[in-house]
């Protein structure tokens, strides 16, 4: 059975500045393993709530940072109803300038503070975190299990956009630097992450012996975990909480 959780919006200092983020965690003293939840572009909203939630009702203490807080509080970018093409076209016209501001160099500098609160956290068991990622997050999951390889057990990304260009900095790079167990649940109808794209990931995963599975979700496009958008697949969504489940029981629950 599910536990029943407790929520909270939290202020984390950077070397930046000072980052929103969003914390659920079981009703409970613990101390749970830590989950770092990488957000989609769209960006924090009650739907990462929700699903932040749900992890956290498994027995995990999850943060949700707000990934564009050097442009302001979430929602940076209000969100409307993205279910037409004007709205959507509306929308990213405003958000994808934060999404291409947000460097690998910032958002690693701000993995480092996201992953000491955690561990100042009472709440927190010791020992490495977990991380999940969606669209845009699902890169950083990599990154930032590439950067703090003794600080990550396991990674995930779910319809994870640009995992493997022809970028000098592109994240399937960084597999030699990766000890984590990684996981990625891949749209079936995605540009940003094509099969040529998951073959190079694949490819460079092999050679550096990481531990991963990677999947093709079927009849899926990206952004299908998102149940506020157009792209929500409710088969998608229940096959990805089944493998993010099951990842960080076998490498963050303690026997």
């Amino acid at each position: 059975m599910a536990a029943k959780t407790e929520s909270r919006t939290v202020t984390i200092g950077t070397p930046d500045g000072s980052c929103d983020a969003f914390v659920a965690h079981p009703a409970g003293d613990g101390p749970y393993p830590a989950v770092l939840f990488y957000m989609d572009a769209i960006g924090l909203r009650p739907v990462l709530e929700d699903m932040a939630r749900e992890l956290a009702s498994h027995g995990y203490y999850v943060l949700v940072p707000n990934l564009f807080y050097r442009t302001g509080p979430a929602p940076v970018v209000e969100v409307t109803d993205l279910s037409t093409p004007e709205a959507r076209e509306a929308f990213f016209g405003k958000i994808m300038p934060l999404v291409h501001a947000l460097t690998p160099d910032m958002a690693l500098r701000d993995a480092g503070s996201y992953l000491d609160f955690l561990a100042a956290q009472d709440q927190v068991a010791p020992g490495p975190v977990g991380l999940t990622g969606y669209c845009m997050g699902g890169a950083l999951a990599v990154r930032t299990a590439a950067r703090f390889p003794d600080r990550v057990a396991a990674a995930a990304g779910f319809h994870a956009g640009h995992l493997a260009t022809d970028a000098p900095d592109s994240p399937h790079r960084l597999a030699g630097d990766v000890r984590a167990e990684l996981y990625f649940g891949h749209a079936s109808q995605d540009d940003s992450m094509n099969a040529e794209h998951i073959s190079r990931l694949e490819s460079a995963l092999d050679e550096a012996g990481v531990t991963y599975r990677s999947e093709v979700y079927p009849d899926t496009v990206h952004g299908y975990t998102m149940v506020d958008t157009a792209a929500y697949s409710e088969s998608g969504l229940a096959r990805h909480w089944e493998a993010l489940l099951d990842l960080f029981a076998r490498t963050l629950k303690q026997a």
